[in-house]
């Protein structure tokens, strides 16, 4: 490995530093070992989180644990928050401490460790070990029916302690190696500019999908239809092959040592300009050297091999202007991860085929396996994986030639707009599926061991709904990722990068704690206790609804603060200051 004496760098020491034009992988000439490493790792990570949090929502609402439906949805969506909302704690030991490369080989141990926790609590041994008994009260068999007073006891949520606190483990692991693998896999290429940085963001992306089409065809089918012991184990495994794929392939990678964090600088200059009433800023044109001393916090030394204070002021203004638009993201990912739990529960409530027949055992009747409720997801994933190679290879492409390629900002905004119309279709299937509750016209059904009362729609009615989801992803998700990244300061960008996945993590928290709220005794749309594990009796499409309204009023805003955005940058980017200050890589 060849070392950059200056910044601590190490690059390897074959690797070419200009990327010939054309090809599939020209623009990653020289780093193609690097970049297949990482995604390979970023697939087989994915499949491990997919097949954990696939059929989350069912192993806790089945006689496993016998939650409630609404309290395992909410569990999942607390899990999928803090797999985001910790991310600034990982970019923050990246940046500070440990380097991207350390940080990530010690958030698998912990992915690992954690990941173990849900193949041993599988097993009926494992968790009388770990949780003890389970109350004497059947509430699958008590409560689930379509009519009737039953009332089960108040109680607390049977291996509830150990239930989130490993899952919250698990969460930190996720969210450290996410805030950090994604700006890792692109510092492999980022010196080959823009065009670059932006494919390899559109191929990690279709990693992701690869990954969750793994673990949704094989695991999720597997947990439904078999057993959650070997479905839970599997993940495991992936985590593990992760870590030894990004170990071996150390000696191509380019790492980059930590240079410190500036959380707490931007912090002390947020609260300088709130206490002076007034905002901090260079004016354009001005040299850093001739702003210092305007400020008290521009005087002093810099430390060594940390950013000088006009670069601090510099990159506040930078994080100033940022920041609104990651936090306009929120009420779109209160949105997206409906997917794995409200979306899942509506499915749940669904009719739900057969697909091919097996061979039975004792008797040696035959039977049928269930269509898993998490292969809907592949509505989304296919959705993905085949339209980011075509968007690569052909219409970003087409439309670069001719100068009309959307920016970042305006292909987030459409995405938002597909993201709202996918809550609304929900919305009004949930409507539908509760009219044929209301006119007595369920049927019964099992999965695997427990009796859910549907209603007599098909499952592929929600395929809309995921699809529309997907295309969101495309126009939001993946432009935000390249926004977050190549806007932020190049001593920022751990910092920046988890950021954005603190706030999807908000995102989620929001939409956990307002079902929370909705489920509140008496006026609760979503509290319906005399029908614990279904939700017949709830009203999720007010839910549903509810959130439609938020993500237009969020669209609106989201325009308004894009073009101003996009305006000032124009207008107010000094010549030769913007990359000296801020560390960004030109256009």
């Amino acid at each position: 490995m060849a070392r950059d004496g200056a910044r601590g760098e190490r690059r390897p020491l074959l690797g070419q530093e200009e990327a010939p034009a054309g090809g599939l992988w020209a623009a990653f000439e020289g780093r193609k070992a690097a970049c297949v490493a990482v995604l390979l790792v970023e697939i087989l990570e994915r499949a491990a989180f997919f097949g954990i949090v696939c059929n989350l929502v069912l192993y806790l609402n089945s006689s496993n644990f016998n939650w409630e439906g609404t309290q395992a949805s909410r569990a999942a969506l607390l899990f999928l928050g803090a797999s985001y909302l910790l991310s600034p704690i990982g970019g923050w030991l990246a940046d500070v401490y440990l380097g991207r490369y350390w940080t990530i080989t010690l958030s698998f141990l912990l992915y690992l460790v954690s990941a173990c926790l849900l193949p041993v609590t599988a097993s009926s041994d494992g968790r009388l070990s770990l949780c003890g008994k389970m109350p004497k009260y059947p509430l699958q068999d008590l409560c689930r029916n379509q009519s009737g007073d039953c009332q089960p006891p108040a109680h607390g949520h049977y291996c509830a302690p150990l239930m989130y606190t490993g899952l919250l483990l698990l969460a930190l692991g996720i969210s450290s190696v996410k805030a950090n693998l994604t700006p890792f896999g692109a510092d492999q290429v980022t010196d080959r500019g823009r065009d670059a940085t932006r494919r390899f963001f559109n191929w990690f992306y279709w990693s992701i999908n690869i990954g969750a089409v793994i673990s949704l065809l094989v695991v999720a089918f597997i947990q439904q239809n078999i057993d959650f012991l070997i479905g839970y184990t599997i993940p495991a495994a992936c985590v593990a092959l992760a870590l030894l794929v990004f170990l071996l392939a150390a000696p191509t990678f380019v790492t980059k040592p930590p240079t410190g964090s500036q959380v707490s600088t931007m912090l002390r200059l947020a609260l300088r300009g709130s206490c002076c009433g007034r905002v901090l800023r260079l004016r354009p044109g001005t040299l850093p050297s001739e702003a210092q001393g305007t400020d008290p916090l521009l005087d002093g030394k810099s430390q060594p091999r940390a950013p000088s204070p006009e670069e601090d002021l510099a990159n506040f203004q930078v994080m100033a202007k940022i920041l609104p638009v990651l936090l306009t993201f929120i009420p779109y990912w209160m949105v997206y991860f409906q997917m794995q739990s409200t979306y899942y529960l509506q499915g749940l409530h669904l009719f739900i085929p057969n697909i091919f027949q097996h061979k039975g055992t004792g008797s040696g009747t035959g039977g049928s396996y269930m269509f898993p409720d998490a292969w809907l997801l592949l509505a989304n994933v296919v959705v993905l994986l085949v339209l980011v190679p075509l968007k690569d290879r052909v219409i970003d492409p087409f439309l670069v030639r001719r100068k009309l390629l959307p920016s970042a900002l305006k292909r987030m905004a459409i995405g938002m707009f597909f993201g709202l119309a996918s809550i609304i279709v929900a919305g009004i299937l949930e409507t539908k599926r509760l009219w044929y509750v209301k006119n007595n016209q369920t049927i019964s059904q099992y999965i695997g061991k427990d009796e859910y009362f549907a209603a007599p729609l098909p499952i592929w009615w929600q395929i809309p709904q995921y699809m529309l989801i997907g295309i969101s992803e495309i126009f939001a998700s993946i432009p935000g990722l390249e926004f977050a990244y190549s806007e932020a300061p190049k001593s920022m960008q751990g910092a920046i990068m988890g950021l954005f996945f603190f706030i999807s993590g908000v995102g989620s928290l929001l939409g956990s704690g307002l079902l929370t709220l909705l489920s509140v005794p008496e006026r609760g749309w979503m509290h319906c206790p005399e029908d614990t594990g279904n939700i017949n009796k709830c009203h999720m499409d007010y839910y549903f609804f509810l959130l439609a309204g938020i993500q237009t009023v969020t669209c609106v805003l989201f325009v308004w603060i894009s073009v101003r955005y996009e305006r000032q940058q124009q207008q107010q980017q000094p010549p030769n200051l913007c990359r000296a200050c801020t560390g960004r890589e030109g256009d």
